[in-house]
Parts: C-alpha cells; sequence; structure tokens
C-alpha cells in the first residue's frame, strides 16, 4: 500500500494553520487599507526585482485595564502555537511590551508573504494605567466596557473599535499627558506596524543600508530617533522605520483633526558569533539574533509621535 500524502503536521491547539494565516491577512489588509503611505512602501518592496517578502513581526497596541490588557490578544495565538518570547518595560510613556515567538510550522524552499512564509513574531504593547494620572485613567475607564477586550482579534482583522469613538476634548486631554495612550484610543487594535524581515530578502532590499538610501531617494519620512538606522548595542540587530501616516479622523463631538495612524519598519537580524563560521546557504533563524532592544524599540515607537501640539 502506497504512503499517503499528508499535509505537514500541525503544532496548533486551536485549530488549523490555514485559520491563523488567513487572519493575519486580515489584518494585513486592513492595516494596507487605512495606511496610503504603508501601503505604497509595501508595494514598492514587492516591485523591485520581483521581491518575495516576509515579515518578522506585527505589532499592536492596547490597554492594561478590565480585560483589555496583553492576554486580550495573545491568547489567541497563544492558542495557536505562539509562545512568550520576552518582555520589555517603557518608563517612558508607562507601558509593557510582550514578543510572542510563532510556531514551528514548514515553510517551503521559496515559502514567503502570508500564504506560506514563515510566520511573523507578535509584538503587543499595553498602556500601564496605573501608571498614568486619575484624569487620564478616567477618560480611558470611560469608553472601555469591561469584557470587551474579549474581541479584539476581530477588533484587528476588521480595524474597528471595539469601544465607542472618543471626543476631541478627552484625545487632547489625554494626549497631553500620554501619546502612547491617546493613539490607542483612537486607533484600538489596528495593527499599529508590521516590520519586514530584511534578511529574508533575495536583492537589493537584503541590505538595510540600500533601504535606508532608497526611501529617502523616494522622499518618504524616516523616524531619526537614535539615527535612521537603529542599532543594538550588540550591533546585531538593526531597524529602520517610516513616520507615521497622518490622517484625518473625525471625532465623536464632530471635531475633524488630522493624527498619525500607522508606519512601516525594516529589521534586520545579523547571524550570531557562534555561528560565523556556517555557510551562508545553511543559515537559519535561530543561527540569528534574536529579540528586541529597549533602545531601539523606544525610538521606533517615536514613529506615531505628535509633531504638533493637540
Amino acid at each position: 500500500m502506497g504512503s499517503l500524502n499528508l499535509p505537514h503536521a500541525s503544532s496548533f491547539k486551536g485549530g488549523s494553520e490555514t485559520f491563523l494565516r488567513n487572519v493575519l491577512e486580515s489584518i494585513l489588509k486592513t492595516y494596507l487599507m487605512k495606511n496610503p503611505t504603508v501601503k505604497t512602501i509595501w508595494e514598492l518592496v514587492q516591485s523591485m526585482d520581483n521581491e518575495k517578502i516576509c515579515y518578522d513581526h506585527f505589532t499592536f497596541r492596547t490597554f492594561k485595564v478590565d480585560g483589555y490588557g496583553i492576554d486580550s490578544l495573545s491568547s489567541f495565538f497563544m492558542d495557536y502555537g505562539y509562545k512568550i518570547g520576552g518582555e520589555l518595560e517603557f518608563s517612558k510613556n508607562k507601558s509593557k511590551v510582550k514578543w510572542f515567538s510563532p510556531p514551528d510550522v514548514h515553510v517551503p524552499h521559496d515559502g514567503h508573504g502570508l500564504t506560506n512564509g514563515p510566520l511573523p513574531r507578535i509584538v503587543i504593547a499595553e498602556v500601564l494605567l496605573d501608571q498614568l494620572s486619575p484624569e487620564s485613567q478616567g477618560v480611558i475607564r470611560k469608553y472601555l466596557k469591561p469584557e470587551g477586550g474579549k474581541q479584539a482579534v476581530l477588533s484587528s482583522t476588521l480595524g474597528s473599535l471595539i469601544w465607542e469613538k472618543p471626543t476631541w476634548n478627552d484625545f487632547k486631554q489625554l494626549a497631553k499627558e500620554n501619546e502612547f495612550a491617546a493613539w490607542t484610543l483612537i486607533h484600538g487594535y489596528t495593527m499599529n506596524h508590521l516590520a519586514f524581515s530584511v534578511h529574508r530578502f533575495k536583492h537589493q532590499f537584503s541590505d538595510i543600508k540600500f533601504i535606508k538610501q532608497y526611501l529617502e531617494e523616494k522622499e518618504f519620512k524616516l523616524n531619526t530617533d537614535g539615527g535612521v538606522i537603529k542599532v543594538s548595542q550588540d550591533g546585531l540587530l538593526l531597524q529602520v522605520s517610516s513616520i507615521a501616516d497622518k490622517l484625518a479622523v473625525e471625532f465623536a463631538d464632530g471635531v475633524a483633526e488630522t493624527i498619525p495612524a500607522s508606519y512601516i519598519e525594516f529589521t534586520q537580524r545579523l547571524v550570531l558569533p557562534q555561528f560565523k563560521d556556517v555557510p551562508f546557504d545553511e543559515i537559519k533563524e535561530f543561527h540569528r539574533r534574536e529579540g528586541f532592544e529597549l533602545d531601539n524599540a523606544s525610538n521606533i515607537m517615536e514613529s506615531t509621535r505628535f509633531t504638533a501640539p493637540v
């Protein structure tokens, strides 16, 4: 009897790999639809030498309150085999970040994108409400209803707020104390940014210095905090990010204002010193620098900075 051509075994607890990829694809489509500059960069990358893209990570923001914290979104991904990779805490914007490593899935030699490429890391930041002023806490709690965080993944795929849209006055009051929290209140679980996996590119974009030069020549606005290319202390993690699109938003009280939306990032992970002698065509992801760096991440977060007072 001949052997059956069975699909690659799934390590997921919650369902099929196809479903997970479809959810990520929906999140991506919503993010691109909402951010014109991001979409332009995304399309340019694909057009360069017919480049096949892979993603390093997808990043989201939320609030640590009444079931809306990191767990409200991470629980879905952990059901599908994601595991906690590490965490960082940011005193400046009073937030904490956890990142999650993807499950081990079969990726064809030419696998790319979300169809059959490597799954992205998931990064989730939460605003630490108990570190905000009573006034700011009051603004946030006014909108976040108990148990609403259960719909976090659906909110990300639709790009729709779980809570009611805030008024301009409430948004402005919150932004004066914490822009990170104000961004989260108006955008919710919509993806904050994605990062391309630079070291997986096959052509010119496999060098982050070329990416920087290319984007500057195309006159895209890049984040310069900590330098355009942010370099970790060990020199093995290099990142470049755009400045967030500024989009017109109509608030609940009818006021229309232009505020930062989302941005896009490029991440290059270099080979760890102990693997420097491994032949290039045998290098795998575990041979490369893993995790994130506090200073790099803190500077990249400034991509959604409000450049004008609100």
